[in-house]
């Protein structure tokens, strides 16, 4: 639900420099730790922008080759920028397929179904990305050529089968009239900027700002060029996948077309809509989101995601098989209690590769439409560089090969083929080859509460001595429906690299679990997940090799609801860090973008019906038992969990004379460490104010 950082600001990077000086000093272990002098240097600030990443790898339809979006950050601009590379499904002539001379970025690559083409987007340098266009690229000749000259940019690039037209979908304005009639101004004067009125439910979303009126709708395109063609009209969002049916006749995907959408957000349905004229049949209509369609390659079935909405903050999604007129719908992973995602047709249809998460690691399995699920692959992420999130893509070939993103916890994401080929690209053996980063250990515990097995990860310092003692951070994920794991984590590497230990868990209502273990926060969040993130800290502590008096907690989001929460209810942390909190769910559900959303399935009903449920829940409401020192830290423009939320616990502190700070970062969204410089700085002030309140 975290949308793309907005492009508006810059931060001063003399300041981040500052930081960086001012961390490094602070830090523990800045240089190679006692008895490692002939050690590899260990992570830095500063290389944060050194790291890369691939993104959304795609397979030719021979199985040959895999296109993918090369991510990289660029020092001038502070921001991450991407290009497009092509390497042998072998590992062999790995090079660039873009030059980038546009300024932009590319993303989004689609091979046609001959393989003789591939399709991308190719932004260029104007704000909000709206010079974003498509773009073919004919393999035989490198040629390249721009098809279009859209006023706004395309997503959910889709080819027709037989490679004559491009399907995807875009926001067509839909400008509202003025509310009121001001008086002419007068020529060359200087008013002020025109009252906002603001009547629709949702009017901003996080990473976006306010919102432009209008609705995403479907088009048409020609592959060689020409005119746009819309096929979809109404005040309905059309922005899922677009899958074909083989005959070319049809586009079939998913929206919620319900007048009452914006109040049913969940609510979507599978729909087609016919090519030549626009008609739109709809193929399903239960209770729930039914989405990601996908057409069998033989054209009698479609695939889909989905469950029935029992309204609870966690459920299940299955993946589903109907024939194609929407007739016998069927689950087809029903013995898999785990989310499927991304689901794809084998070229004989009588069978799906799927994406799933499974305790902390992310896989790619096969499903026979009459068998059970075959795992091909584990260790599908890497994608997501700040924290261990769970992340990723894959792409299928004709022929059963396919590429995904790989990563582990020593390396961000790769590309990789399987079920047999391996990792073929290294993007940052060039850097993290160099240096001497943090072992990261996976660990099983039993909760307090109720003896329940919870995993967690314990990253130790480079040269790691046993023997010694170290303080420790707990690292809490958000969500709090997601999940950590084995993957790379570039914040806790740079905490284990200024010396600390650092613990991350996945508590009661992480996903990858099962239903029934998701659900166990269900309108009790926070609550026993408290209980399993102290077990976690118990059991590291038992390992004989972490200081008592000096352990620190942070998390973000979800992460930053727990630490405020723990702090509440337990002086045993020396200095707590939390990041774009919620602290009054209260005021939470009606400042937040999705606020349709949260009441319904967080929360037994509006606060004003559940006051005392919401209090109850609320870190605010326990503020009075806090005298640990605590640091707020948050985007200006999170709209996600706002400023508000921050400056209520902040400002409760303040008054109660407890050692607090209040950190705002200009011009970023919920998504805090998106830029480069901003990934620094939210690691910079975690480690300064640790190390503030350091205990002898």
């Amino acid at each position: 639900m975290i949308l793309p950082l907005p492009r508006r600001f810059l931060l001063n990077l003399r300041w981040a420099a500052v930081l960086i000086a001012a961390s490094a000093a602070a830090a523990p272990a800045a240089a190679s730790p006692p008895g490692q002098e002939d050690a590899l240097p260990i992570l830095q600030l500063e290389d944060v922008f050194g790291l890369e990443l691939a993104t959304d790898p795609h397979i030719s339809p021979d199985g040959s080759r895999v296109v993918y979006v090369r991510n990289s950050m660029d020092i001038l601009v502070d921001r991450q920028r991407s290009r497009l590379w092509i390497v042998g499904a072998d590992g062999s002539d790995h090079r660039a397929l873009t030059s980038g001379d546009s300024g932009g970025d590319e993303r989004s690559p689609r091979w046609s179904p001959d393989g003789n083409r591939i399709a991308y987007v190719s932004s260029g340098t104007l704000p909000d990305d709206r010079s974003a266009q498509i773009h073919v690229r004919w393999m035989d000749s490198g040629q390249t050529a721009r098809l279009t000259q859209l006023p706004r940019p395309p997503a959910n690039l889709s080819w027709s089968p037989d490679g004559r037209f491009l399907a995807f979908s875009m926001l067509v304005p839909e400008p509202s009239a003025p509310y009121v009639q001001l008086p002419n101004k007068p020529a060359n004067a200087d008013w002020a900027p025109a009252a906002k009125v603001i009547r629709k439910m949702i009017y901003r979303a996080d990473g976006v700002g306010y919102l432009e009126d209008g609705y995403s709708q479907i088009f048409v395109v020609p592959a060689d060029g020409g005119s746009p063609r819309q096929l979809t009209t109404g005040p309905f969002h059309h922005r899922s996948r677009l899958s074909w049916t083989p005959d070319g006749a049809h586009i079939v995907f998913s929206a919620n077309r319900r007048e009452d959408a914006l109040k049913e957000p969940a609510d979507s349905e599978i729909h087609q809509v016919a090519v030549a004229d626009g008609e739109i049949r709809t193929l399903t209509s239960r209770l729930g989101p039914d989405e990601s369609p996908t057409v069998s390659p033989d054209g009698e079935r479609i695939a889909y995601l989905g469950y029935d909405d029992r309204y609870q903050g966690y459920q299940v999604t299955k993946l589903h098989v109907m024939n194609r007129d929407g007739s016998s719908p069927a689950v087809v992973t029903g013995s898999l209690d785990r989310d499927a995602a991304l689901p794809q047709w084998n070229a004989e249809s009588d069978g799906l590769f799927f994406q799933y998460d499974d305790e902390g690691d992310t896989k790619v399995a096969f499903v026979p439409l009459d068998g059970d699920v075959e795992v091909r692959s584990s260790g599908l992420g890497g994608t997501s560089l700040g924290r261990p999130y769970a992340g990723g893509s894959f792409s299928v070939a004709k022929d059963g090969s396919f590429a995904f993103t790989s990563g582990t916890t020593a390396r961000p994401a790769d590309v990789s083929v399987g079920p047999e080929g391996g990792q073929i690209t290294a993007l940052n053996e060039d850097l993290l080859g160099h240096r001497e980063i943090g072992e990261t250990k996976e660990i099983w515990l039993e909760s307090s509460f109720d003896e329940r097995p919870i995993q967690a990860w314990v990253v130790t310092p480079p040269g790691f001595d046993p023997s010694r003692k170290y303080p420790l951070i707990l690292e809490i994920h958000g969500g709090p429906f997601t999940n950590y794991g084995s993957r790379f984590t570039a914040e806790c590497q740079l905490f284990a690299a200024a010396g600390y230990v650092v613990l991350y868990v996945n508590p009661r209502g992480s996903t990858s679990y099962g239903e029934e273990f998701g659900n166990l926060i269900h309108h009790a969040y926070p609550s026993q997940d408290f209980d399993d993130l102290m077990s976690a800290v118990d059991a590291v502590i038992a390992e004989g090799y972490v200081d008592e008096n000096n352990l620190f907690v942070t998390g973000g989001s979800g992460g930053g609801v727990l630490t405020s929460w723990i702090v509440g209810h337990t002086d045993r942390f020396a200095a707590a860090v939390a990041a774009k909190p919620v602290i009054n769910w209260y005021s939470f559900v009606l400042t937040a973008d999705a606020y349709g959303f949260f009441y319904r399935y967080w929360f037994p009903g509006f606060p004003w019906d559940h006051p005392e449920h919401y209090l109850e829940r609320s870190p605010l409401h326990h503020v009075g038992n806090v005298t640990t020192p605590t640091m707020l830290l948050t985007g200006e423009e999170d709209y996600r969990t706002p400023m508000s939320e921050s400056e209520q616990f902040f400002q409760a502190l303040q008054l109660r004379g407890v050692d607090s700070a209040l950190v705002r970062i200009p011009g970023a969204s919920h998504s805090i460490a998106a830029r480069p410089s901003h990934l620094i700085a939210k690691v910079a002030h975690i480690l300064r104010w640790f190390e503030d309140h350091r205990r002898e």
